[in-house]
C-alpha cells in the first residue's frame, strides 16, 4: 500500500486549511431553488424529494436525510426534530436515513471552528473570517461529523429546509383549494383551510408541491413558538438497536463476501520486509496473501480462518524511526521543549513575565498526560468491492467524502462511480475520521475484483495501531495579588499538533507549520479574568502518529487548567468555586452555570470521614460545563467515586434526553482516561493489546451521575463532547481535598490510587 498524493484541487485548499450564523440559503442554490440532486436519486415508488434534506411520500410519511453520522450520538433524532418543529409535521410520522455523499452536506462550522480564537466568531459576531470560511466550505464540500458541530452546523440548513418543504406543501394545498395560503395551516402533518373546513395530509399535496418553487427566504420559527425543540423525544435509532436490526459496519453481509485479518508491522511506522505467503497458502479457507506497504492480509472465506492464517503467517519487517523512542523518552522531549525559544503565543494580555519575575512568592506547577487509544466498541472494519471501473465501500465512518476521495484514488476509478454506505457507527471519537482502513481495506479488495472484502481488525490491531490522542506536557507559573485574585497567569503547552499530522497523512506535500488551535484550546480561550496572562505552545514532531480525540486539546488543557486554577485558590486560601467566581465578573453565564453546581451538588455542606469533593469548570465547542466529583478515600488508597453532578449550559438545547445522555457518556468516557488511560510504547511498540492492558470504567466503578440543564439562550453550544474535559481535573481536585496529595499527571494510577 503506497502513500499517495491527491492531485484535485479540492485537496489543495484543504490542505491550507487543516489547522488552523451561516449566510442565507445554506445548501441553497444561488438562484434561490434547493438543490435537491443527490437526495432525489434516493427517492423510492411514492418518495418526492422537495429539497436536499426532506422527502415525502404519497401517504404523508416525511423522510429527512441526514446528512452525519450516528455513533450514538442521538444525531439522527436531533436533525430530524429540527426538520420536524419547521414544517410542523407530526413526529410520529417522520422517519431518518443516511444522506447520500454530496458537496450540499458540507460540514462548514468545523472549518468555522478553525479560526483564531481573537474571531468575533467565537463569540456569535458575524466576521469576514466566518464568511470565507463558510465560503470555502461550501467550495470544499466535505462532509464530516466532528467536534461537536452536527447540530450547530444543522441548526439552519435543515430548519430552513423544513420551513422550505412546509412552504411548498401549503403553496400546492393552496392551489387545489383555490384559496389564499395566507390563510392555511399545518398542524401535526395536516394542512387545513379554516375557511372551508378543508384539510389533507401531506401526501396528498406531494405531487403537486414538486413542481413548486421553494420560497427563497422561508420564514423560520421564533424560539418562543417551538413545540418539538426542547422536548425530550425517544430517540429514531433506539428500537433497531434494541431488537436487533440495526446494521453496524461489522454486521455488514453481502453475496460472495470473503475477509481479510492483517498482520502489521509492530514498531510503529515500519514496513514488511518479507513474507512467505506459501507457508499459509494451503491452509484452511485460504484465498489470497495481499502484502501492502506497513503489513500484510490474508484473504479467506471466514474472519477466522484469515486470523488464523495471518497469525501463522511469517512475516518480517523494517522498523521505522518511531523504533528508537519510548514513553519514558517522548516524555523527556516533551519536558525539555518547555524550555523552547520557539513557542507560538496564542493569547497574551498584560504583561505576565515581568509581573512574574517580580513576585515573591509565584505558584508553579508541571502537568503530564500520556498517548491515549480512542478504544471504540465497535472494531475497526471496512467492506469494499473494487470492479474494473468503479468502487463500494460500506464502512462506519465520520468523513464519508474523504473516504470517497481516497477510495476513488487508490481503485483508480471515476469518481462517480465511487460509492459510499455509512452504517451504524459502534462508537467514532475522531478516530473514524481517519482514511488509514479505506485505503487497507480498498487495496487488499483490489486483489479480489468484482467481490466484497470486509477488512477487520482485531482488538489488539485497534489499540496497538491506533492513531493517539497526543501526549503532552504543560508548565504553569501564577501569582497572587493581597486581594486573593491571580494578578499574572503563565502557561506554556507542549505536544504535537493533532491538525498537522492529520493533514501530513491527508496530504504529505501540503504539510506547513501553521497555528493549530487543537494544542491550546481549553487553555488559550478560558474565560477567567487576568490582568497579566500569557499562554504559549511549543509544537513537537514526532514519528508517532496522532489525530482527533472526543474534545481533542480540551481533553488534556481541561485537565492542566482547571488542576492549576485549583491550586491557585488554595494557595489564596479560598474556597475553589468562590476563587472561580471572583475571576468570572464579566461572565455572567459561566457564574451561573458554577452557582448551579454549588447549589445541585450541595457544595458547602460538610462530608464524612474521608469523603472530599472536587469542582472543574470548562468551556469547549461553544457549551459550559461544571462537573463536581464526590469520592470516598480508604487508607489503602482505593477510590470510590460516589457522585458526579453536572450542569451544562449549550444555549439551547434541541432534545433534552439527548444532551443528558452524552453528558453521562462524556464522563464515563473521561473517567477512564483519567483512572486508567495510557498508552504505553517501548523501542517504538506499543505494549498495550487488548482490554486487560487497557482498562475501562465498568458498572462496578462507574458512579452515579445527575445531569442538570441551565440553557441560558447563549449561542448554540455543542454536546457530544463537552463532558468529557472538567471530569479529570474534578477527580483529581477530588482526591487532593481529600488525601493533601496534588495529581499533576493522568493516569491517576501512576500515583498509585486504586480505583
Amino acid at each position: 500500500m503506497n502513500r499517495f498524493n491527491l492531485s484535485r484541487r479540492k485537496f489543495l485548499v484543504a490542505g491550507a486549511l487543516v489547522g488552523g450564523g451561516l449566510a442565507v440559503g445554506y445548501g441553497f442554490l444561488r438562484n434561490g431553488e434547493a438543490d435537491n440532486t443527490a437526495l432525489s436519486a434516493t427517492t423510492d415508488d411514492g418518495e418526492i424529494a422537495l429539497n436536499a434534506w426532506v422527502k415525502v411520500d404519497k401517504y404523508g410519511l416525511v423522510t429527512v436525510a441526514i446528512p452525519r453520522s450516528e455513533m450514538g450520538q442521538g444525531v439522527y433524532t436531533a436533525l430530524a426534530m429540527l426538520v420536524a418543529e419547521e414544517m410542523d409535521a407530526n413526529f410520529e410520522e417522520v422517519t431518518v436515513e443516511q444522506a447520500p455523499v454530496a458537496d450540499i452536506y458540507a460540514n462548514i462550522t468545523m472549518l468555522k471552528d478553525s479560526l483564531p480564537f481573537s474571531d468575533g466568531y467565537h463569540d456569535g459576531e458575524d466576521t469576514i473570517g466566518a464568511w470565507g470560511m463558510t465560503k470555502i466550505g461550501r467550495f470544499l464540500g466535505v462532509q464530516a461529523t466532528g467536534g461537536s458541530t452536527s447540530v450547530r452546523d444543522a441548526w439552519m440548513p435543515m430548519r430552513q429546509a423544513g420551513a422550505t418543504a412546509k412552504a411548498m406543501l401549503i403553496s400546492a394545498a393552496a392551489r387545489t383549494w383555490d384559496v389564499p395560503m395566507a390563510e392555511c395551516k399545518v398542524n401535526s402533518g395536516i394542512i387545513s383551510h379554516t375557511g372551508t373546513g378543508k384539510n389533507g395530509r401531506f401526501g396528498e399535496f406531494i405531487a403537486l408541491a414538486a413542481s413548486e418553487a421553494p420560497p427563497r427566504d422561508p420564514v423560520l420559527k421564533k424560539s418562543s413558538e417551538f413545540t418539538l425543540i426542547g422536548t425530550p423525544q425517544p430517540r429514531l435509532d433506539i428500537p433497531s438497536k434494541v431488537d436487533g436490526t440495526a446494521e453496524f459496519g461489522v454486521d455488514i453481509e453481502l453475496e460472495g463476501m470473503v475477509h481479510a485479518a492483517v498482520k502489521l508491522s509492530p514498531v510503529l511506522g515500519g514496513t514488511l520486509a518479507n513474507h512467505d505467503a506459501a507457508a499459509v497458502k494451503d491452509m484452511p479457507g485460504v484465498l489470497k496473501v495481499v502484502p501492502f506497504e506497513n503489513g500484510v492480509a490474508v484473504i479467506a472465506n471466514s474472519f477466522w480462518r484469515a486470523k488464523t492464517a495471518v497469525e501463522a503467517l511469517p512475516a518480517t519487517f523494517h522498523d521505522g524511526p518511531a523504533k528508537e523512542y519510548s514513553s519514558a523518552s517522548i516524555l523527556a522531549i516533551l519536558e525539555e521543549n518547555l524550555k523552547s525559544e520557539d513557542a507560538r503565543v496564542y493569547a497574551e494580555t498584560g504583561e505576565a513575565r515581568r509581573e512574574l519575575d517580580e513576585a515573591q512568592s509565584p505558584v508553579q506547577a508541571i502537568y503530564k498526560v500520556p498517548y491515549l487509544a480512542h478504544a471504540c466498541m465497535e472494531p475497526m472494519n471496512c467492506t469494499a468491492k473494487v470492479t474494473e471501473n468503479g468502487v463500494e465501500i460500506w464502512m462506519p465512518n465520520q468523513a464519508p467524502t474523504l473516504i470517497k476521495w481516497f477510495a476513488e484514488k487508490i481503485a483508480d476509478v471515476p469518481a462517480e462511480n465511487v460509492i459510499v454506505h455509512t452504517p451504524f457507527l459502534g462508537g467514532g471519537f475522531g478516530r473514524r475520521s481517519e482514511i488509514d482502513l479505506v485505503v487497507m481495506a480498498v487495496s487488499i479488495a483490489k486483489e479480489m475484483k468484482n467481490q466484497p472484502v470486509k477488512l477487520l481488525w482485531t482488538r489488539e490491531n485497534d489499540i496497538q495501531h491506533d492513531i493517539f490522542r497526543p501526549a503532552a506536557v504543560s508548565r504553569f507559573e501564577g501569582a497572587i495579588g493581597p486581594d486573593g485574585r491571580i494578578t499574572s497567569w503563565a502557561n506554556r503547552i507542549v505536544s504535537q499538533s493533532t491538525s498537522g499530522s492529520f493533514t501530513a497523512r491527508l496530504l504529505p506535500w501540503a504539510t506547513m507549520d501553521m497555528p493549530d488551535n487543537t494544542t491550546s484550546e481549553g487553555a488559550a480561550d478560558i474565560p477567567y479574568e487576568f490582568a497579566n496572562r500569557i499562554v504559549e505552545h511549543v509544537p513537537v514532531k514526532l514519528p508517532i502518529e496522532v489525530g482527533f480525540w472526543r474534545s481533542v486539546g480540551h481533553s488534556f488543557n481541561g485537565f492542566f487548567t482547571e488542576s492549576f486554577m485549583d491550586e491557585m485558590a488554595y494557595a489564596a486560601q479560598s474556597d475553589p468555586i468562590d476563587f472561580r467566581l471572583a475571576h468570572l465578573e464579566n461572565h455572567q453565564d459561566f457564574t451561573n452555570v458554577l452557582k448551579q453546581l454549588a447549589k445541585v451538588s450541595n457544595w458547602s455542606a460538610p462530608l464524612g470521614q474521608g469523603r472530599a469533593r472536587g469542582v472543574a469548570l470548562h468551556e469547549s465547542f461553544s457549551s459550559i460545563v461544571g462537573q463536581v466529583v464526590e469520592i470516598t478515600l480508604n487508607d489503602n488508597r482505593e477510590i470510590t467515586i460516589d457522585k458526579v453532578y453536572c450542569v451544562i449550559d449549550c444555549g439551547t438545547v434541541v432534545n433534552p434526553d439527548t444532551v443528558k445522555a452524552q453528558m453521562e457518556s462524556g464522563i464515563i468516557f473521561g473517567l477512564t482516561a483519567a483512572l486508567f488511560g495510557e498508552i504505553e510504547i517501548e523501542d517504538g511498540a506499543v505494549l498495550n493489546s487488548n482490554f486487560p492492558g487497557y482498562e475501562m470504567i465498568r458498572l462496578a466503578n462507574c458512579p452515579e451521575i445527575e445531569v442538570h440543564l441551565a440553557p441560558s439562550g447563549r449561542m448554540l453550544g455543542g454536546v457530544g463532547e463537552p463532558g468529557t474535559p472538567p471530569i479529570a481535573p474534578a477527580l483529581t481536585n477530588a482526591i487532593f481535598a481529600a488525601s493533601g496529595e496534588r495529581i499533576r499527571e493522568l493516569p491517576v494510577s501512576r500515583s498509585g490510587f486504586i480505583a
